[in-house]
């Protein structure tokens, strides 16, 4: 496999680097944006058949763009750089299936809007990975590339697996639950998921409209942030230094949901980050709060059985009994009164957030419950995951610990809505002290 030739980089192959080194190494000239994604393809060509990541590829088209690229400006916040994008996300040139035969073979006419920006960027699409059904609870088929017997997670499921396997260095998903912190966590790369609001859904899947963002698959903060300012369509900016950042261990009311090592684990983090320096201090959500895990569910339930009104209609014996007898039946039997009802307890928990956190920069919480289980469970920890989604604040998963199977496992930071840069300086930071 080819590896970067020695120019200030360290020696490694070219499908390990992350995409800020493929871009910078791809614009001065120490390698070629097709010779990165012949490496990409020959890493997928040798454990696709175990990982499953892809539901989409097509090596000729990416080595095509890739060729393209190489002989015109060569420029562009991720020039040269590989991407996969989750198969729910529209692409002009491959399938956007949804993770369910009932759009088998659906081609958009158009990218989706992250799409559209990420080859304005000097992106290159190299395919589409694998989602749950309606990137809901029913998994497809890959498999955590750590251990072969185990979920990646859910619902960003080949996102994460093919960053996690030096497939691609960045990889789209999206979340309305824990769908990108999930399986980062699970396979042990970073995951973000941005302020609810801030990015252009146009061309994604709505699976509920209230509480869907992206989310970025990556193997660092630096990337996290860099792609997370080329999906806005504006000048990526560096992250921010912060000299002694305020960390606030969160033990919410799910905390005795999580398994005893990894409440250890973080609560380690907590004490080593005080030690390197940060100031560290504990936070306790409101009682009132623990309202929140009822009010994700009934909002995101009642939108997800109206999106699908076309699927339930015409195709509902080609929908997965888990989704029938899950989010469906919950959605379709919600009332109105109490779809509004959850809108505004989250509306209000929203509001005292900001006053609640005071002073604070990030929590620290679990970014799961523990190490990805074996069997394909993609979902676990759901409790987790709704609190955050619904309060739409930015979040990140960093892969700083190791379970007792020596599976990874992440701690996640969480900020105050549109603090997205003082999160990623707080995630560097932080994984600094942890690595």
């Amino acid at each position: 496999m080819a590896a970067l030739p020695a120019r200030g980089y360290a020696i490694k192959p070219l499908n390990e680097l992350t995409a800020t080194e493929i871009a910078m190494a791809v614009g001065q000239g120490a390698t070629t944006c097709e010779a990165v994604t012949r490496a990409c393809l020959d890493r997928i060509a040798s454990r696709e058949p175990e990982v499953q990541a892809w539901a989409c590829l097509d090596p000729e088209a990416a080595l095509a763009s890739a060729r393209a690229f190489d002989k015109g400006s060569r420029d562009g916040p991720i020039g040269g750089v590989p991407f996969g994008v989750k198969d729910i996300v529209d692409t002009h040139d491959m399938p956007t299936e949804w993770g369910t035969p009932i759009h088998k073979g659906r081609q958009p006419e158009r990218d989706g809007a992250c799409v559209a920006l990420s080859r304005k960027a000097g992106g290159v699409l190299l395919g589409k990975t694998v989602t749950t059904e309606f990137a809901n609870l029913h998994p497809g088929p890959t498999r955590n590339p750590h251990d072969l017997t185990r979920t990646p997670g859910g619902s960003s499921s080949g996102s994460a697996a093919a960053v996690a396997d030096f497939m691609v260095p960045i990889a789209i998903g999206t979340q309305t639950t824990g769908s990108t912190i999930r399986p980062a966590s699970f396979c042990g790369v970073f995951g973000y998921r941005p302020t609810h609001g801030e990015h252009r859904m146009h061309g994604v899947m709505e699976a509920s409209g209230s509480l869907d963002t992206l989310g970025i698959l990556a193997r660092s903060v630096a990337d996290n942030s860099h792609y997370r300012d080329v999906l806005l369509g504006i000048p990526p900016q560096p992250i921010p230094a912060i000299e002694r950042p305020h960390f606030a261990l969160c033990r919410s009311h799910v905390w005795d949901q999580f398994e005893p090592v990894t409440r250890s684990l973080i609560e380690d983090a907590a004490f080593r980050l005080a030690r390197a320096g940060a100031r560290v201090t504990e936070f306790t959500l409101p009682a009132e709060y623990e309202m929140l895990n009822g009010a994700h569910r009934t909002i995101s339930s009642f939108e997800f059985a109206r999106t699908f009104t076309y699927e339930i209609e015409n195709h509902w014996d080609e929908i997965s009994d888990t989704l029938r007898g899950g989010r469906l039946r919950d959605g379709l039997g919600t009332s109105f009164a109490a779809y509004i009802e959850a809108k505004k307890t989250a509306d209000e928990c929203r509001r005292r957030l900001d006053a609640l956190l005071g002073d604070i920069d990030v929590l620290l919480t679990p970014a799961a419950f523990g190490e990805a289980p074996v069997g394909m469970p993609a979902f676990a920890g759901v409790p987790l995951f709704q609190i955050w989604t619904t309060l739409h604040v930015p979040a990140i998963s960093i892969p700083v610990f190791k379970g007792p199977a020596g599976m990874p496992i992440g701690a996640q930071l969480i900020a105050k809505r549109h603090d997205d840069r003082k999160l990623f300086a707080c995630a560097q930071w932080a994984f600094e002290k942890l690595k």
